[in-house]
């Protein structure tokens, strides 16, 4: 087997783990805060995606 492929499966269950785990247990107005820096996340990497796109072209 390969240990990085094992590894990478791993940090990903963890990651979404955790995410689940932290919505569940948030309050109603902890979780519209969670979503609101996430999106806010989301869209400044497809700004930077396009940014890079850019430049490379």
């Amino acid at each position: 087997m390969n240990m990085k492929s094992i590894a990478k499966g791993t940090a990903v269950g963890a990651i979404a783990g955790f995410a689940c785990y932290a919505l569940s247990t948030a309050t109603p107005v902890k979780k519209y805060s969670i979503k609101k820096d996430a999106g806010k996340t989301l869209k400044a990497a497809g700004h930077l995606l396009d940014d890079i796109k850019s430049v490379i072209m």
